[in-house]
């Protein structure tokens, strides 16, 4: 769980014959032995060197680093998505939901904890929000929108340590063994952030997750794409310049359903789309939707 930074000298480190930066070459030696190079690694935004790409020292702690996916890795055999994967279209005749479409009939027992809800505090209300997100299984929305004013949340089922937006703590009556596994593998869960370039999801789970959004399709495509995560990877689910180029185009027509531009759906442990048996999002036991403010 979250430790202190160590900071070090930005100067390579030689081990045997093998000479690398600090945090590389820890970050092979503790968490990812196939790891190469300096640019697939990305400080977590609650680190010293988040944002800090020339200083004169440098955090080694392993745990305050992510991996790369997606377009910001390196070439393959750096990247874990395969190429193939991601140009498979997905279906959205019933993917794309309001979050005001369905709605738990009965309010969750919100079991008071050692989590504090930092949404309802009363310096958060002077603050405006940059995004609210939603938890769903399946198609029956569970709690009540969670307003996130912090530059970070986590999302988790169970994290000794921290705050942010407990799935755990959400009942809800008559939950599918299905469901019941599946949020058995949230565990640690997610760190969503807000960052100079866009919203970063960083997977702190065992398990996949997988993303969905506007801003991570194909150009000039109308079908989306859903990405796959892995355990200790980080991705940018959503890119500030993109999506200003994608409101400045012509509008799109999905005819299929209603399309929403600032909203991204992230699912835990189970994928969906023409590569599953599961083709829509709503055939997903436990996923995520977050609303992006305009006010960003």
């Amino acid at each position: 769980m979250p430790g202190g930074c160590v900071l070090v000298a930005r100067t390579e480190v030689r081990l045997g014959g093998l000479a690398a930066p600090p945090h590389l070459l820890l970050g092979k030696l503790f968490r990812w032995p196939d790891l190469q190079h300096p640019a697939e690694l990305k400080p977590l935004c609650e680190c010293q060197s988040f944002g800090v790409a020339d200083g004169p020292t440098v955090c080694c702690n392993p745990y305050h680093f992510s991996r790369l996916c997606g377009p910001e890795s390196p070439p393959p055999p750096y990247s874990r998505l395969s190429p193939n994967d991601e140009q498979k279209p997905l279906d959205l005749s019933d993917s794309t939901l309001s979050y005001t479409e369905t709605e738990a009939t009965n309010s969750p027992n919100v079991t008071p904890g050692d989590f504090s809800d930092a949404s309802t505090s009363p310096d958060a209300v002077k603050r405006s929000h940059w995004c609210n997100v939603a938890y769903w299984e399946h198609r029956t929305r569970v709690g009540r929108l969670y307003t996130v004013y912090e530059q970070s949340v986590s999302i988790f089922y169970d994290l000794p340590q921290g705050n942010g937006f407990c799935l755990g703590q959400l009942n809800l009556d008559n939950r599918s063994e299905t469901v019941r596994r599946t949020r058995s593998k949230i565990g640690y869960g997610i760190l969503l952030s807000k960052e100079p370039d866009g919203v970063w999801a960083y997977n702190r789970s065992e398990h996949p997750i997988f993303v969905n959004s506007p801003t991570l399709d194909i150009p000039n495509c109308r079908t989306l794409i859903v990405r796959k995560v892995m355990p200790g990877y980080s991705i940018k689910v959503f890119d500030y310049e993109k999506s200003c180029l994608l409101q400045h185009t012509a509008e799109l027509d999905y005819a299929d359903g209603p399309y929403d531009p600032n909203s991204v759906r992230i699912s835990f442990a189970k994928g969906w789309g023409p590569c599953y048996s599961r083709q829509f999002i709503t055939s997903c036991p436990c996923w995520l939707e977050i609303l992006l403010s305009n006010n960003r």
